[in-house]
């Protein structure tokens, strides 16, 4: 059996080319019946998000069964041709498709290394899986430990700590200005789309008082209503100014929309209280001078920038560390992996009933005094006798349903009822078992 992964993504292909093969969640329990319909691929699942779309399978016959997945993105999607797609598409075989699926579980292989929603998407793949009978044995194992070596690099690295887009750093700066932001009132000036992303942001971290104002006001309402705000005439922002903590600019002025003496003069009528502002306007709308004044906290695109920078440098620190860890849990589900041969298997099974046997009968021996050699060989040979019969029908259903469609199946129950993983090959240390 072989593990393969063929697909395409945001390193590949367009998004033109990406949602041509793209699979929709209805679509999905009747493209993996068909996937299960070619004669190589014994297991499957596919993951089909906005940046990739992949197909992890077990395979028998590894030449046949590439070819056959890639005839399957074509045939399900019978508008797309493939020549279209068939130099977009990667492929990832044995230890090669198991890192790739840890990377992609870990968001080590996302667009923005760290996020978080990719780790969901590849859950709810394997859910439909499962409830499509579409996973067997190994892609269920190899499914959870993705699962739990995502869950790991998150907690034991800062992989997904520092902000790497412009609208999150202006939130990461306000939360470490104000601490909590759950009671702080923020004013929108323009809708931007940064703007509304920092918005977005802010709402997600507890934020409920918006303020909104834009040159259109039909705008401004439509926007309040998204962040259940209040919107106001632009004409009136800067009286409404003096009750926001936070301000997020971004119109399309050529000139400073707010000057130092205004903000002068609502610092004085808030009795100190600080303001961040956030200029995320080209050409900049907040006189940069405001910086000088008391409690006054400026950061524009070039500083939000800067942030985001320095945050990537450190992400790319921490998907070091990660990168390690993923080396070290590949290894371990390889050496699984290799322990579904049946041979290893024969073996460890004929050395633990001998264990038992000779345990059992070197005990019993002592207490038997007046026993002549031959008795004791007799003894010896009857008790090996009655073993290998026991065993021999569980050996010989073992060998022929290697090259079935449940083979996995039957040497992963024989491992787990004999309890053979220690006296199997390459069996290693492992800091969680997967269950």
């Amino acid at each position: 059996m072989n593990i393969l992964v063929v697909g395409l993504s945001h390193k590949t292909a367009p998004v033109e080319i990406r949602e041509k093969i793209s699979f929709s969640e209805k679509a999905l329990p009747d493209a993996l019946h068909k996937l299960r319909q070619y004669p190589s691929v014994k297991e499957g699942a596919i993951i089909s998000t906005c940046n990739r779309v992949e197909v992890y399978s077990v395979v028998k016959e590894l030449d046949e069964g590439v070819k056959e997945i890639k005839g399957f993105f074509t045939d399900f999607h019978d508008s797309t041709r493939e020549s279209d797609i068939l130099p977009h598409l990667y492929v990832y075989t044995a230890e090669d498709a198991v890192k790739h699926i840890f990377r992609v579980a870990s968001s080590l292989d996302s667009m923005v290394v760290g996020e978080p929603q990719i780790l969901g998407q590849l859950k709810d793949a394997f859910e439909v899986s499962l409830a499509n009978e579409a996973t067997g044995v190994i892609l269920n194992r190899l499914f959870k430990k993705a699962i739990s070596v995502a869950k790991m690099v998150r907690t034991e690295t800062g992989i997904a700590e520092s902000a790497v887009s412009v609208s999150y750093a202006a939130v990461e700066l306000a939360r470490k200005i104000f601490e909590r932001l759950e009671d702080k009132v923020v004013m929108l000036v323009g809708a931007g789309e940064m703007s509304e992303l920092a918005a977005r942001h802010l709402t997600s971290n507890g934020v409920r008082n918006f303020i909104v104002s834009t040159r259109t006001y039909q705008r401004a309402i439509k926007l309040a209503k998204e962040f259940n705000g209040r919107p106001i005439k632009f004409e009136d922002f800067q009286d409404e100014m003096i009750h926001a903590d936070i301000v997020i600019c971004s119109t399309g002025a050529p000139h400073y929309l707010i000057r130092y003496d205004m903000v002068e003069k609502i610092i004085h009528d808030r009795r100190n209280k600080p303001v961040f502002f956030i200029d995320i306007s080209v050409p900049r709308n907040i006189d940069p001078e405001i910086n000088k004044i008391d409690n006054v906290y400026l950061y524009d695109i070039d500083d939000l920038e800067s942030v985001v920078q320095a945050n990537k440098k450190e992400r790319a620190k921490e998907g070091e560390k990660a990168e390690e860890m993923i080396g070290n849990e590949v290894i371990t589900f390889s050496n699984w992996f290799k322990t579904l041969e049946v041979v290893p298997t024969i073996v460890a099974l004929r050395e633990k009933v001998e264990e038992i046997r000779k345990g059992e009968f070197e005990k019993t021996i002592p207490k038997l005094k007046d026993m002549t050699d031959e008795e004791r060989d007799a003894i010896e040979r009857l008790t090996t006798a009655i073993v290998n019969k026991i065993i021999h029908a569980p050996l010989i259903a073992l060998k022929q349903e290697t090259n079935s469609e449940d083979g996995a199946i039957y040497i992963e129950a024989v491992r787990k009822l004999f309890n053979l993983d220690k006296l199997l090959p390459h069996h290693g240390h492992k800091k969680k078992e997967d269950s």
